[in-house]
């Protein structure tokens, strides 16, 4: 660590910082490649970056999410150059944002030598997210379904009532996003799931989608998540046919998909010093709102 240095990030290291972010295989558009999400979390969370010799090796992100003795800090980032990988980069920015007591934290493949320092620090991996590619024009409407265009607080109630989770704000921006929009799913004239889809170009999306969660076995819930997923990425007509979606891991619809001839590029999973804190119940910001 000898000639190490940990500070906080300004507007100055945005570019420093998209090098590290691309060098790490990340795409020119996305996480810390993107000026737009640096920027925001530099405005609504704390980032470091770590820098030797004068050149920034690393950069790390954490954002307070909630208020009161429910707040959690999170981890959103932690990207080493793969050439300083090694030299102690990860630990320190690791022990400086630990300063903020990060309760539960994100670890991607993208980063896959920070796992360490994350089990480490006494962190237990939950609630993986998957995330599948592939072309929507070998899917196929399941039988019985329809799927159709709705406003975004048409989705977001439809949410609340199967969830709890109210997130009016997070899907109206969504929507206002370019190739953003708001769709109903319904099972033989019944709305069973809502979802937002985004994107623009080749590449489209579920964004979030919630499933009404009925009655019955698992069996018969799991094949109604499965085929919504199914239905609301066989509607999607975007140029090229191409989609991506994130699932939970293991999700009804990975098989489906993986049959389809659909591939997973990444895989993100949560980690925390407890659980509970994830409970994919819990309302969370969503990038749309950067």
């Amino acid at each position: 660590m000898t000639n190490l240095d940990i500070r906080d990030a300004t507007a100055n290291d945005l570019d420093a910082i998209a090098e590290v972010a691309i060098a790490t295989g990340q795409d020119e558009e996305w996480s810390g490649a993107d000026p737009a999400y640096i920027g925001h979390l530099l405005a609504h969370g704390r980032v470091v970056v770590a820098e030797r010799h004068g050149k920034v090796t690393g950069f790390g992100a954490t954002r307070r999410i909630g208020d009161g003795p429910d707040a959690v800090t999170m981890l959103c980032d932690l990207f080493v150059d793969p050439g300083a990988h090694g030299r102690g980069a990860g630990n320190a920015m690791l022990a400086t944002l630990w300063q903020d007591t990060p309760r539960r934290m994100t670890f991607s493949s993208l980063h896959a030598h920070a796992l360490p320092l994350y089990t480490r620090s006494g962190l237990d991996a939950w609630w993986p997210l998957l995330y599948l590619g592939g072309d929507v024009r070998a899917l196929h409407l399941p039988s019985g379904w329809t799927v159709s265009e709705a406003r975004p607080d048409e989705v977001a109630e439809s949410e609340r009532r199967w969830t709890g989770v109210d997130r009016a704000a997070d899907h109206a921006a969504w929507a206002a996003r370019p190739g953003g929009r708001s769709v109903l799913a319904a099972r033989d004239g019944a709305v069973v799931a809502a979802a937002a889809v985004a994107g623009t170009g080749p590449e489209y999306g579920i964004v979030h989608m919630a499933v009404e969660p009925g009655a019955g076995p698992h069996a018969a819930r799991d094949n109604a998540a499965r085929d919504a997923v199914v239905a609301v990425l066989a509607s999607l007509d975007p140029p090229g046919g191409r989609a991506r979606v994130c699932l939970p891991a293991p999700h009804a619809a990975t098989r489906a998909l993986l049959s389809a001839g659909w591939r997973s590029d990444s895989m993100d999973v949560f980690m925390a010093t407890d659980p509970g804190l994830l409970d994919p119940r819990r309302s969370v910001p969503s990038p749309a709102l950067a």
